[in-house]
């Protein structure tokens, strides 16, 4: 059994309420499959309040702070979707900090759904390539990136490799990708 991400730790960022349930386990398996270590960081202490859809699902508890952990503590960046959760967490300046910073240092990054929200406020879409839920291409096309309707985007044309997918239906696709992107790209590994 192959592990490509073996002794790296990926930080999956999310907000205390609104994060897609299925987009946060489904990556966090494929992570823990592939032998990396996945962590939740969030804003808050306690525990985070995933949705299916519009409806509350499971809590899950919180492993890093912002204020207690940097981008460089990490190997990669996964932000899972859903509506809310990037929506709170572009309004938060420590989230967009962190979000930029894997992009400032070259950390890979991966986003699905709704998530390219916060790398638009990070400023991190403006000549790259990628994909969304279709509701963002116009944000995406506005600032300044080139919004594609395919499952999985793999663009590492900038200073980190960065893969997007549109829905959960596309979570396979966004999983390998992310993960064989994680594996190549991390910076001092390379």
């Amino acid at each position: 059994m192959s592990a490509p991400l073996q002794g790296r730790k990926i930080a999956f960022l999310v907000a205390a309420e609104g994060v897609e349930q299925i987009e946060l386990t489904s990556p966090w398996r494929a992570v823990r499959e592939a032998g990396g270590t996945p962590r939740l960081v969030s804003g808050v202490h306690g525990t985070v309040q995933a949705f299916d859809h519009l409806d509350k699902a499971g809590t899950f508890p919180v492993d890093d702070t912002l204020e207690e952990v940097a981008s460089v503590d990490f190997d990669g960046l996964v932000l899972p979707g859903g509506v809310a959760n990037p929506d709170s967490l572009r309004l938060d300046p420590d989230a967009v900090r962190f979000a930029k910073d894997f992009f400032d240092e070259g950390r890979p990054v991966a986003a699905i759904c709704h998530a390219p929200w916060l790398l638009i406020e990070a400023g991190a879409v403006r000549g790259r390539t990628l994909t969304s839920w279709p509701s963002l291409c116009t944000d995406i096309t506005n600032a300044g990136g080139t919004w594609l309707d395919q499952e999985v985007v793999v663009d590492a044309a900038g200073s980190n490799v960065l893969v997007t997918s549109r829905r959960p239906d596309d979570l396979k696709a966004f999983e390998a990708a992310f993960v064989a992107a994680f594996a190549e790209h991390t910076p001092g590994r390379d």
